[in-house]
């Protein structure tokens, strides 16, 4: 078969090549025997395999002139042209031949029948400072609750004597930025951070630390090791940009489109059934003021038709430079205009570009500006429209390239209900991953009770704890660990801050008071802070808030648990749930300054 001044298809395939040729260049597309060549280019119906039977008498002429090709035995032209314009569109394929070979093949083959499994998403539990008096105990509640948890140590012999030989650890250094490798932190989810500064004694102290243990009322104190400013400042900021993208934004992270103050574009090029032999026409475009309230939005629109047994029109990014990890997430949202359609978002995690997309159809409301969400456990892994069983797992870290179609056919061989020829235009303000509601803290900090009270003007310094009255002896410990929380709380990352009162050995058990505004002084079990570390995690009431912790019994009562009767376990819901938004004791600083 030859092209010069027409193309030519032949019936015969006894060589099993279709050979294309311009004016400078050629393509081949190889058959095997089992290949039968599927209508110009897919066609369903009686009359298409007619069609396709009869293409012994068929031809399809190549105006050059024209850059279009026309079918005599049919009534719409198709536009080779824009055929071309496809196919160098995208870096996808790797070569022409196999993009051309790709089209040639059926996009529908029969329906499944087996279900498709739901494609869910795990994740690890990190403990910072897992070595520490609340960090181990952290642990080792986790791990009896069969939780996945991941130990951050600096010195590994010592985490294995503690922890056990089994534990699953990160050696690193919050303090030495490039020990923190993100390849170390893949698959963590949470975070509770228990990493403090090092008060001891200036006496010294035991192997097994008793005196630090009793606390710090009872010794002189002195910073050993690392300082607060390197601890509490920069080792927070440290860890933040480490487990930022792992654990998530709380409202989301943007893929395209309105963010804040900015407009993320995208390269989109059109895909339509013009790739088989099909009439519609897409196209993307960005309008500056189309959007809501008067802002930037993308807009799909085009002319849909079945034309040539075509129905589909689609835009397609071009794969992305580095994959988009969004597997702190659990979907994709849309924020859109609707116009009453189904369509469909198409998620591909493979540089191939012929390859299996996790497909969602989504349908709109006319008129109106809404968002649509779409889970990643609801995504279809499709290929050619047909539904892939064994496919793997919808892998949210690896998102290559994004498509939204408006299209004839589901999948499997199903229709859109919605479907009509014709125009159509969709307004697609952002894509964006979002949380779940109801959203819960991803990162837990234990601080400390008294980080606002050094700068607090008309304090009796006598009746606060030694941190308060020592701080700048201690080189500033309380004033960096205020920073410290200054950067979980302008992170982005949901949170929640325990700030205990002085850390005792005795066990968990006694009866709590929550409080906010860091005016409190007592003790609290280290026991107990951990459990309410734990319970943060789950808790929506704990999300981004800031509170003090300490016990009822006063320091100068010890407080004991009988073994044959111990207290009942506490639902930390209830303390949780007497919290407020925005109060971190900063306050009265942030009043005596507007005061002066």
């Amino acid at each position: 078969m030859e092209v010069s001044s027409s193309l030519k298809l032949s019936s015969s395939l006894s060589p099993s090549i279709i050979k294309l040729q311009g004016s400078s260049s050629s393509i081949d597309i190889k058959f095997s025997k089992y290949t039968s060549l599927p209508k110009p280019f897919l066609q369903l119906d009686d009359k298409s395999r007619r069609l396709r039977d009869q293409q012994v008498s068929h031809s399809l002429e190549l105006r050059s002139y024209r850059k279009r090709v026309t079918a005599k035995s049919g009534s719409q032209g198709w536009d080779f042209g824009r055929f071309v314009k496809t196919l160098y569109f995208f870096n996808g394929p790797p070569s022409p031949l196999k993009f051309v070979s790709s089209v040639f093949e059926k996009l529908t083959n029969g329906a499944t029948e087996e279900p498709v499994a739901e494609m869910g998403t795990s994740g690890i539990i990190l403990v910072a400072g897992a070595t520490g008096g609340v960090g181990r105990r952290i642990v080792d509640i986790l791990r009896k609750r069969g939780l996945p948890v991941k130990a951050l140590v600096r010195n590994e012999e010592k985490a294995r004597k503690m922890l056990g030989p089994e534990i699953d650890l990160i050696v690193a250094d919050i303090t030495k930025e490039n020990t923190l490798v993100p390849e170390k932190f893949k698959g963590v989810r949470k975070v509770i951070n228990a990493v403090s500064v090092i008060v001891g004694p200036k006496e010294g102290d035991t192997p097994e630390r008793q005196k630090y243990n009793q606390g710090v009322r009872f010794f002189e104190p002195e910073i050993k090791g690392d300082s607060p400013e390197l601890v509490e400042y920069i080792g927070m900021k440290n860890l933040i940009n480490a487990v930022r993208d792992g654990v998530g934004l709380e409202n989301g992270k943007l893929i395209f489109g309105v963010g804040d103050n900015t407009f993320k574009d995208l390269p989109w090029g059109a895909l339509d059934d013009v790739v088989m032999g099909g009439v519609s026409k897409s196209n993307f475009i960005v309008d500056l003021t189309a959007g809501e309230n008067g802002g930037p939005t993308g807009i799909f629109k085009g002319i849909v038709s079945t034309t040539n047994n075509g129905g589909f029109t689609s835009v397609r990014t071009k794969n992305f430079p580095e994959a988009e990890n969004v597997s702190a997430y659990d979907g994709l949202e849309l924020r859109l205009k609707g116009d009453g359609l189904r369509y469909k978002l198409i998620v591909r995690t493979s540089q191939d570009w012929d390859t299996v997309g996790y497909t969602a159809s989504f349908d709109t409301s006319p008129g109106q500006w809404q968002s649509v969400r779409l889970p990643f456990s609801s995504l279809r892994p499709v290929f050619r429209a047909r539904t892939v069983t064994d496919a793997p797992p919808f892998n949210a870290s690896s998102i290559i390239s994004l498509q939204l179609m408006f299209s004839k056919f589901e999948y499997d061989g199903k229709l859109n209900p919605t479907f009509k020829e014709g125009p159509f235009e969709l307004p697609l303000s952002s894509i964006r991953a979002y949380i779940q509601d109801p959203v819960t803290p991803r990162f837990v900090h234990v601080g400390s009770a008294g980080v606002t009270r050094p700068e607090r003007p008309g304090l009796d310094l006598s009746k606060q704890p030694p941190a308060v009255r020592l701080n700048k002896e201690l080189d500033f410990i309380l004033t960096y660990k205020l920073k410290g929380e200054d950067l979980i709380r302008d992170s982005g990352i949901p949170f929640a801050i325990v700030r205990p009162c002085a850390l005792t050995e005795e066990p968990a058990g006694a009866d709590l008071i929550f409080e906010q505004g860091d005016n409190i002084t007592g003790k609290v079990s280290r026991d107990e802070v951990a459990r309410i570390c734990i319970a943060a995690l789950e808790s929506p009431y704990a999300l981004n808030k800031t509170f003090e912790v300490k016990s009822t019994v006063p320091f100068s009562e010890p407080f004991t648990v009988d073994p044959e009767n111990p207290p009942p376990e506490k639902d930390y819901n209830e303390y949780f749930k007497t919290l407020k938004d925005g109060i971190t004791g900063k306050e009265a600083l942030e009043q005596s300054t507007v005061a002066v």
